[in-house]
């Protein structure tokens, strides 16, 4: 699939919408000539904001924006900082959980689907971001035209990264934020299986995620480490994806094929991405991804059902 545009022609647009008196950033890079193929909205994960994840530019790795690479196929494309990271408030003292998190994108696409010709969108969201899009979807199904969870977790079965995670619970109960450094960036692509990013997208990423936060929420890992299941498949009626990377060790097998097996709606599919541990985008096959993402996004509507 090659670009339809020249990506010099592709320039962002800030936004800015509210949650009550919460004020959220939102990020549009839309289609040169318009969004001929559908408007996507991006969801970001527990540790860092959205521009960081789906805005990155590596130099000498093109297409590292998926923004700019879905754009030059057509879409109009937007991304959210939820509530407490990069550049939406952070003034609350709440610890910004998962819920809260589906409350931004029900005031965000609110106001996308205002600036734009489409009557529902196209939802992609990663690890804590993906349950976030869940949520949402659950909530609000009219919106949603096709739904994505990459690195998503359900009941947490079969995840030794959050069976890890859990031994630091009560410190994340105690406080709402948790630092963030580089180190910590890095760690993101050690943990499950090293190697499947390269040293340059990594050193990018992490540029990007600390020049906008030296801290972020724990909500998101608190809700991961003592209240799943957070999201019920039975209620999320819209057509789904789901995409696990071959090494994540936050996203359980077994555990989305059950998840999966629930899912109502029949135009959905399962996707085990060869190669990717829990980052996608940032990883070595990040063009798997946005392939498997483009394919279905880009899927027919079906026009029988017996």
């Amino acid at each position: 699939m090659q670009p339809a545009v020249d990506r010099a022609a592709i320039a962002g647009r800030e936004h800015w919408t509210r949650k009550g008196e919460i004020k959220l950033f939102l990020w549009q890079k839309p289609a040169p000539g318009g969004a001929r193929n559908g408007t996507i909205f991006f969801v970001h994960g527990s540790s860092m904001a959205s521009q960081p994840t789906f805005d990155l530019q590596v130099p000498g790795r093109a297409d590292s924006s998926a923004m700019d690479w879905f754009a030059a196929r057509g879409f109009d494309t937007w991304c959210l900082d939820n509530e407490g990271y990069g550049r939406s408030d952070k003034s609350r003292p709440i610890n910004c959980d998962i819920s809260n998190g589906a409350d931004d994108l029900a005031a965000a696409s609110e106001y996308v689907l205002g600036q734009s010709s489409a009557k529902k969108l196209l939802v992609y969201g990663i690890s804590s971001g993906a349950l976030k899009a869940a949520l949402f979807a659950e909530r609000h199904p009219e919106r949603v035209a096709r739904l994505a969870l990459d690195a998503f977790v359900w009941t947490g079965q079969g995840s030794p990264t959050l069976v890890e995670r859990r031994k630091r619970l009560p410190e994340f109960l105690a406080k709402n934020r948790r630092p963030i450094d580089r180190a910590f960036v890095q760690s993101i692509f050690t943990r499950d299986h090293p190697g499947t990013a390269d040293e340059a997208t990594i050193s990018a990423f992490a540029d990007a995620i600390t020049a906008l936060d030296d801290s972020v929420p724990t909500g998101t890992y608190v809700d991961m480490c003592s209240k799943l299941p957070l999201v019920d498949p039975a209620r999320i009626t819209v057509p789904t994806i789901v995409m696990r990377g071959e090494y994540d060790g936050i996203a359980g097998f077994d555990d989305l094929i059950e998840f999966f097996k629930l899912l109502p709606n029949p135009d959905k599919q399962f996707a085990v991405m060869a190669g990717i541990s829990h980052a996608s985008f940032q990883q070595k096959n990040f063009l798997t991804a946005y392939h498997i993402l483009h394919a279905y996004f880009s899927l027919p509507e079906p026009v029988y059902r017996g």
